[in-house]
């Protein structure tokens, strides 16, 4: 909603109410009788002792008629208005009221439009999109680039296709109207923020660049206003031009409309702007305290696919091992051990944000430590890790999945701490492994679970997951695994040889372009929020 401050409102009541006032005054004086005083209208009270007779005027007629009115509203166009009623304009005053309602109108609906957007792009589109109307162009780019140069940028066009923008961008930058202003090439008094620039007609100026003309017949536009995209909290986040298929600018009332949504769209910029450092900060952080890379062990081949949640920052792609890198609690592992084994792990920490970052390294640090000491045993290796959490972190609480794997040997022995069941897929079986009950790590005073061991056959492939993928559903528990369990038996034969594929059709399969964590549009949904780690071996 348009944060409009608090005398706006106020002004608007006193112009309307003067207003009124003028026009009472003038229907009693047409109506008056002849010989009559104006007085004779007027009521009054009954004469009690002690007690002043006066009526006071209604509040909103409180001024005599003669009083000078209030000021016009701060930040839009107008003068005082004179003696017979008028504004310094060619407009009487009820119109320009009129008009400046039609403004105050025109940009809540605009900024209310805008602040829905939660990301960078979309309010960089829907600032050129609202931008556009306001000065009456048909396309135009605005470039993200923070002055701070700690980042993000980003240029977003509209009506221009991605080549378009190739093209424009050929022009050199210090000619463009764009450079001048996140360059700072025009001098600023200090403490001063860059104006606007606008050439009204490319094609007739004498001092324009050969390879900007070029460009502009090129892509056929002859005119073009830039509005610098700053504040003096945020300083110069960027700029945005509009461009015009004729010779043209925008008019002053346009100028004025535009410069004032600009305003708020900086700020809105610049919200959005920590929101995505911080996201980038800490899907930076959740990388690092994860592997960069699987090991290489002979017998059995490895692939992990990794998701964020929407909460914490997610993306689909573009992560470690085919991934976007979360900020929550969920984590995996794998390592080798002496005498040619293997160690896989996955787990989930309670919670979100810094302190379950926090926790997952701890706990996939810890666990390294313990499986290099006594990997064989891996109820010993929970136990450890529960008794460190207990005294660490005695107010959180987590799930763990541990295998100690023989590959050569193809034989599995695991444990698991209220962690979902792992799946063991193949040519012939697809089918969960039996696994005991057992509660999460530091829910009990003292945790023991007994451990499973399983041989899979050549070829086969074991899964192990975060319970994020059963969430991420939306389906109850039962549902959900039914959900994993079809999606694995339906992996195409020809992907049964690649670990790596098995896994992302698993992950096509249960989550669907809808449901996948980081999707565009996933919002509100159950589970949104929870990570996803899908940890695939492939025993030959």
């Amino acid at each position: 909603m348009l944060d409009m401050p608090l005398h706006v409102c106020v002004d608007v009541g006193l112009w309307i109410a003067a207003q009124n006032d003028l026009g009472v005054c003038d229907a009693i004086a047409a109506n008056e009788l002849v010989g009559k005083t104006s007085a004779m209208s007027t009521p009054r009270a009954p004469k009690v002792a002690g007690i002043d007779s006066a009526v006071p005027a209604p509040p909103h007629t409180a001024e005599p008629i003669g009083a000078p009115l209030p000021p016009p509203l701060s930040g839009l166009p107008g003068g005082p208005p004179s003696a017979d009623g008028t504004l310094s304009g060619d407009g009487p005053l009820q119109d320009r009221l009129a008009g400046w309602v039609s403004d105050l109108t025109l940009l809540h609906d605009l900024t209310e439009a805008l602040i829905r957007t939660a990301s960078l792009d979309d309010a960089l589109r829907e600032l050129l999109r609202a931008g556009a109307s306001l000065v009456g162009a048909r396309r135009g780019m605005a470039v993200l680039e923070p002055a701070d140069g700690l980042g993000p940028a980003s240029t977003i066009g509209l009506g221009l296709a991605h080549a378009d923008l190739g093209t424009i961008e050929t022009v050199p930058r210090d000619v463009t109207s764009y450079g001048r202003i996140l360059d700072g090439l025009d001098p600023l008094p200090e403490g001063t923020l860059p104006r606007p620039i606008a050439v009204p007609d490319l094609r007739s100026a004498r001092d324009l660049d050969p390879r900007h003309r070029e460009v502009a017949a090129r892509l056929g536009y002859a005119a073009s206003y830039a509005l610098p995209l700053a504040t003096l909290d945020t300083g110069t986040l960027g700029a945005a031009v509009w461009l015009y298929d004729e010779p043209a600018e925008p008019a002053e009332r346009q100028r004025h409309l535009v410069g004032l949504y600009g305003g708020l769209a900086t700020a809105h910029l610049g919200r959005l702007l920590e929101v995505e450092r911080a996201r980038a900060h800490s899907t930076a952080l959740a990388e690092e305290l994860l592997p960069h890379r699987l090991p290489r062990v002979p017998g059995v081949q490895l692939a992990v696919r990794h998701r964020g949640g929407a909460r914490n920052g997610g993306t689909p792609g573009g992560g470690t091992h085919g991934g976007g890198g979360p900020g929550g609690g969920d984590w995996f592992d794998a390592l080798p051990l002496p005498e040619g084994g293997l160690g896989l792990a996955v787990g989930s920490v309670s919670g979100g944000g810094p302190g379950a970052l926090a926790a997952k390294g701890r706990l996939r640090a810890s666990l390294r430590a313990y499986a290099v000491m006594e990997g064989e045993d891996p109820v010993a290796v929970l136990s450890d890790l529960e008794l460190l959490l207990r005294l660490t972190e005695p107010a959180r609480s987590a799930t763990a999945l541990f295998a100690y794997c023989e590959p050569r040997a193809r034989r599995i022995l695991l444990a698991g701490a209220g962690h979902a069941p792992p799946l063991l897929v193949g040519a012939h079986r697809t089918e969960f492994v039996e696994t005991s009950l057992s509660a999460p790590l530091g829910m009990l005073a003292c945790w023991e679970a007994p451990s499973v061991e399983l041989s899979p056959a050549p070829g086969e492939t074991v899964l192990l997951y975060t319970d994020g993928l059963l969430r991420r559903t939306g389906d109850d528990t039962d549902r959900a695994f039914a959900r994993l369990h079809a999606a694995a038996a339906s992996v195409p034969k020809a992907d049964r040889a690649d670990p790596g594929a098995v896994a992302d059709h698993v992950l096509r399969t249960v989550l669907p372009e809808g449901r996948r964590p980081g999707a565009e549009g996933v919002a509100g949904g159950a589970g949104e929020d929870d990570d996803v780690v899908l940890l695939a071996a492939r025993f030959e």
